[in-house]
């Protein structure tokens, strides 16, 4: 069933009306008639079963005939921090990122970061805000991730800590601190043992990784540097396997 997000405020009582672009996708591309249903979220959390009623040239009305709690939202709430990347890499790690379960999205500009400038990032927003809906529908998120205004990496840093939960940073010259040990503390303290981080902060690195001075600024943050294991991953690559990781160590890849 086809699933679209859409604004609050179409959604009055038991009717749904449909405008704009969702109005031509529905007649138009899927070539959908009355008595049709599709799938609508308005970002609470919830999703509405709708059988479409009516078709007019720039209206499409339908009716709720289910609701119900969306299931494609994880326990674990994971904010990435991902320094900005080259070409469609960026774009890449938003689409499958929203795929995964990640909650927000946070543009870096670290100093190895290849980019003209702030400006033309944050021109990419709109663009980058479609791909996010189209990966929350495809993967029947009950909302949408919040993509953020790009911060410099030491403003990240201060959001990071401001904002609480369990700091890390994937760096390719820690040697101390797997992942999983990260995540699980000291399991033969049965505190730390039940005591699993519900908050994560993930920062992954541009092109060329992090700075050894940015590492330093990350700790002055208290912000942990983890390793991903002996082989080197490119930046979209670390982000991905990072994200699955932290999901499935965490229990997020459970069904039921």
């Amino acid at each position: 069933m086809q699933r679209f997000f859409i604004p609050a405020d179409w959604i009055q009582g038991d009717q749904v009306s449909f405008e704009g672009s969702i109005t031509h996708q529905l007649s138009r591309v899927l070539r959908l008639k009355p008595d049709d249903r599709v799938t609508v979220l308005d970002n609470s959390g919830w999703e509405l079963e709708v059988a479409l009623v009516r078709f007019d040239s720039e209206r499409i009305l339908g009716r709720i005939v289910e609701k119900r709690l969306a299931e494609g939202e994880p326990r674990t709430k994971i904010t990435l921090y991902q320094s900005v990347l080259r070409g469609q890499r960026f774009e890449l790690i938003l689409q499958k990122g929203t795929e995964l379960g990640v909650v927000e999205f946070v543009p870096v500009v670290a100093s190895r970061c290849i980019m003209s400038s702030l400006d033309d990032v944050m021109r990419k927003a709109e663009r980058w805000q479609r791909i996010i809906v189209e990966a929350a529908e495809q993967s029947a998120r009950g909302r949408l991730p919040r993509l953020h205004s790009p911060l410099l990496f030491p403003q990240a840093c201060n959001r990071a800590r401001r904002r609480g939960g369990l700091s890390l940073i994937p760096w390719e010259e820690d040697r101390r601190t797997p992942l999983r040990q990260a995540l699980r503390g000291n399991e033969n303290d049965e505190r730390q043992k039940s005591a699993l981080p519900f908050s994560i902060n993930l920062f992954i690195g541009p092109e060329g990784g992090f700075s050894s001075e940015e590492i330093a600024t990350a700790l002055n943050y208290g912000i942990t540097p983890v390793n991903l294991g002996p082989r080197i991953l490119r930046a979209e690559t670390a982000a991905l396997a990072a994200i699955s990781s932290i999901l499935y160590e965490l229990g997020d890849m459970a069904v039921g």
